[in-house]
This record gives C-alpha cells, structure tokens and sequence, in this order.
C-alpha cells in the first residue's frame, strides 16, 4: 500500500458518495491506495449512510464525537500506515489519474516533498454570478493555475497557497509538525480557514520541500448557497479573524500591528456599507473589504476567534 486517501466530512454523505465514485474510477489498482473516512460527529441518520458507504466501498470508517475539520485531518494522520496521505474534501471528486499523479509526484528523484498541493477545478452547481468579484474566486478553493514547483518561489504564482481540498502530505513530518492547529480551520459550518496554510509554511520555514503539482486534479462542487451574497460576507469575515489567527501561529504578530492601521481606516470608511441588507449585491466591493477588517481588527484586538467558532458549530450541532 504506497497511499492512504483521507475524506474528512460532516453531515454530508452525498457529496461523500460522489468523491467515492470517484476514487472507484482511478487508473491505478485499488491495491495501491487505501481509503479512509473520517466522520466528524455527523448527525444520527448521516452517520448511518456514511456507515454503509464506507462500508460499500472497503473504506476504514473513523467516527468523532466532536466537530471540527483540523480534529478530523489529524485522526486520519494518526491512522494512516503509510508515508503519505492525499486529503480531499468530501465535496471534491478526483480525477481518474489524481491517485497515480500522485504517486508520480511523490516518487520524483530529489528531495522528497513533504507537502505537495494540488489543482482544484470548480465544477459549479449554479453559475457564478456576474457581481462575484474576479480577484475572489480562491475564497471557493479553486486553483487554476498549470504549472509546478516550491511555494513561495517564482516557480509558483505570488500569493498560490495549498488548499486541503486536494493536497498530499508526508505522514511523519506532519506529526512531528504538530498536525493541523485546532486553532484554525472548520468548525462545522462555521467558516474559519487557513489551516493547511499554517502548516505548509511551517513545514516549509523548517527547511522541508513543499510543493505545488498541477497535474493532480480534483474538480470541487461548488455548492449553489455560496452563490449568495451573505455566504461571501461571512467567508471574508472569517477570513480576516482567520489571517491574524495564521500568522500569530507562524511567529509573525509583528504584520499583523503593521497592517492594523489600514484595516481600522478600511473600516471607518465603509461602515454606513454595513447597513445594506446582506441578501443584496449592492455594493458588494465595500461590504467584503469591510467584512474582512472587522474580523482581522476583532481578532488582532483580542477576540477569541477559535472558542467563537467552536460555540458556534455546537449550536448549530444542537439544533
């Protein structure tokens, strides 16, 4: 067994039955790779389709009791028993060649990757609406570009970040690593992000090779209800809370007080944006830039944002 294929997912076996079908289709044998689903305290009756599938398609089935994506990410690297494991989101399906891209990319000659990022290519289940910002189509995990090399060089794009969507790690430096923070990453349905940012910088601050390879392709279900106005709002709101959360984590707080100034200006400037209603797209341009320095000022000054997110995906869980 050269691989193990980790889907972490909560209350969503249908999206799981997808990403499943897929990995039935992969051009290398089934004996190359072993697959493994990490439930992450799905309600009673998705818990129970995501037994049964796991079980139709010879997965090893991980059940948590508690939320969150980074938790999950991490029981699939204790479990792993092999040098490297490829995560994908439930809601992405591989390519037929994503598993022998894969193993292709790992078995290069040189310094072995202990990370390696992937293409992510949307597969839209409603259009993108025309008001949604260009320069935000990576807030959806989407990654386009065609090309290889380390990150954070002129080989890659300035500013290309590996998504867990679609991206392979070596089990042992993730661990020595300390996996994925808990500080960052999903909760639920609650939209803080950054996680596998985190740990491929410190990965890669710590002298290891970390990667990008555009020939390992998932394609990402955008779900319709992002499509939404409000959906973008809260995704940047996060994603400034998020920001400051990451680079604390990787002993920058200096960039964060330099960028503080700007982001209370940004603020001051678009709050009478705030009172538009969040169904609408009007204004969309300030209303996200403002959503983005709320976050990144609350948690700059303080907020806890991890015990917020993780309250919030409990009372989500209750209801």
């Amino acid at each position: 067994m050269d691989l193990t294929v980790c889907i972490c997912t909560h209350n969503r076996p249908r999206y799981v039955q997808d990403c499943l079908d897929g990995l039935k289709r992969q051009t290398v044998a089934r004996d190359r790779f072993t697959v493994l689903l990490v439930d992450s305290a799905s309600g009673e009756t998705a818990a129970a389709e995501l037994g049964s599938l796991a079980a139709a398609h010879d997965a090893r089935l991980i059940r948590l009791d508690h939320v969150g994506v980074s938790l999950a990410r991490n029981a699939g690297a204790w479990a792993a028993r092999t040098r490297f494991i490829a995560y994908i989101d439930d809601d992405a399906i591989p390519a037929t060649d994503w598993v022998e891209s894969i193993l292709d990319a790992i078995a290069q000659p040189g310094r072995p990757p202990a990370l390696v990022g992937g293409r992510i290519l949307p597969k839209w289940e409603a259009p993108l609406p025309t008001w949604w910002p260009a320069s935000l189509r990576g807030v959806l995990s989407i990654i386009e570009h065609e090309g290889r090399g380390e990150y954070r060089t002129p080989a890659v794009p300035q500013g290309l970040e590996p998504y867990a969507a679609n991206m392979v790690v070596h089990v042992l430096s993730l661990l020595a690593a300390g996996g994925f923070g808990g500080a960052v990453g999903r909760y639920g349905n609650c939209l803080l992000s950054d996680e596998e940012v985190q740990l491929a910088w410190t990965l890669q601050d710590a002298g290891h090779s970390v990667r990008y390879d555009s020939r390992i392709v998932v394609h990402h279900q955008i779900q319709a209800r992002r499509m939404e106005p409000a959906w973008l709002l809260s995704r940047m709101y996060w994603q400034g809370a998020s920001t400051v959360l990451t680079r604390r984590l990787l002993h920058q707080p200096q960039t964060v007080w330099r960028e503080l100034p700007r982001r209370l200006l940004v603020a001051g400037l678009l709050a009478p944006a705030a009172l538009i209603p969040h169904h609408t797209a009007f204004l969309l341009a300030a209303r996200w830039r403002f959503a983005y320095a709320v976050g990144f000022i609350r948690a700059a000054l303080g907020w806890h944002v991890t015990e917020a997110a993780i309250e919030q995906a409990a009372v989500a869980v209750a209801a």
